[in-house]
């Protein structure tokens, strides 16, 4: 049998007539690089954002092609649009159907039932699994989850990230990671790694700055592999970056990982703070323990001053905290070098670790482990503080 290339598959491709029929997907260069790897194909219909959802057959189709070819076990294909800077990606649509590949997995992690959460099969060798949420983007997320885990990891824990913002992932750049990840035997991936921290993200397999246009089960399925199918070895505690909002991905962690708790992230104003309660609201709902709330942005020191301004507002966060009854876990401000460190990909845990802000981000690991030794039951790994 002819060796499975990738010249095969794009010939194969060929017979995909583009959407308005002026010639085939791969003549009129809609085809992203095609990744094969262990029988399975990975490429991406490149399409304008807008017409994502009336494109989609036209995915189904080139899937359905590639399927057909001697020797594919499987295959992955998304439509990705590139989007003008700022500009949002369509919302997925939750769908009814089987995601579009299987990841071996299946009867490990269907949704649990309510008040079931041991029924949630856990990933081996992890302790806990922390999700950082936020109801609304824009609040620095991504920036407290870095910090979050480099400041576990300075606690003495063993840490891994999993970036779970299929949309916009942010961790290769967060982190100064580049390259791709390896894979060994059974499709198994192994985790790229920085600063002493395990990390998979979906930024280490399509390029920086292509958006990701996928449906509902696409995103479950993508999320499951990431989080299953990589090689973390032992690990104390696993951060879960994820992407803002209360969607497909929140609800798949949710509902089919055994989540020891979630953090939330807010800025002081009541915009934030109502968009906070959502998240707030969805993790209540699917029996995941809110373990406390950051207010991120809480305050900005002037770098040539040092004076402080509460341009946003101030409090707020701590104020929802103590109404609803979940802990406060610490105000970080608005400062030049976490914006600099986070860009440089050398986040302020790292790159200044006597700092001041080193020291809130350390302060506020210690108050979330805490929480998860004491929502646990489980002897949990000392930490040491020098």
């Amino acid at each position: 049998m002819t060796e499975l290339s990738r010249d095969f598959v794009v010939e194969a491709l060929k017979g995909i007539r583009g959407p308005d029929l002026d010639g085939n997907i791969v003549d009129l260069g809609m085809v992203s690089d095609v990744f094969i790897s262990d029988g399975k194909v990975y490429f991406s219909i490149n399409v304008p954002a807008e017409r994502a959802q009336e494109l989609e057959p036209l995915r189904q189709a080139a899937e359905r092609t590639v399927k057909a070819i001697p020797g594919v076990k499987g295959a992955v294909v998304s439509l990705t649009a590139e989007r003008k800077q700022g500009s949002a990606p369509p919302p997925p649509r939750p769908q009814a159907a089987a995601p579009a590949h299987g990841h071996g997995h299946g009867h490990n992690h269907g949704p649990a039932p309510s008040g079931q959460q041991k029924t949630k099969a856990g990933v081996p060798g992890i302790d806990a699994i922390i999700a950082v949420a936020s109801g609304k983007g824009g609040v620095g997320k991504s920036t407290t989850s870095v910090n979050l885990a480099l400041a576990l990891k300075a606690n003495g824990l063993r840490v891994g990230i999993l970036d779970a913002d299929v949309y916009g992932p942010s961790m290769p750049r967060l982190l100064g990671i580049t390259g791709r990840p390896q894979q060994i035997e059974n499709r198994i991936i192994v985790p790229m790694e920085n600063y002493g921290i395990k990390v998979m993200s979906m930024g280490f397999l399509v390029d920086e700055g292509t958006a990701m246009i996928w449906r509902g089960p696409m995103v479950q399925s993508a999320l499951m592999q990431m989080l299953r199918e990589v090689a973390w070895g032992d690990l104390d505690v696993l951060v879960v970056d994820m992407p803002p909002g209360t969607g497909d991905a929140q609800l798949t962690m949710a509902q089919q990982v055994p989540l020891s708790g979630a953090v939330i992230v807010s800025t002081p104003q009541d915009l934030a703070l109502i968009d906070a309660r959502k998240g707030l609201n969805m993790f209540n709902k699917v029996e995941v323990p809110v373990l406390g709330i950051v207010e991120n942005m809480s305050y900005f020191i002037a770098p040539d001053t040092g004076n402080r301004y509460d341009i946003f507002g101030h409090g707020g966060a701590k104020t929802e905290a103590e109404t609803i009854g979940v802990p406060f876990l610490g105000e970080v401000p608005l400062t030049i070098s976490i914006r600099e460190t986070s860009d440089a990909g050398t986040p302020v845990v790292v790159s200044e670790p006597d700092g001041p802000q080193a020291k809130i981000y350390r302060d506020i690991a210690t108050k979330v482990w805490e929480q998860v030794k004491a929502r646990s039951g489980r002897a949990a790994p000392s930490i040491v503080f020098e």
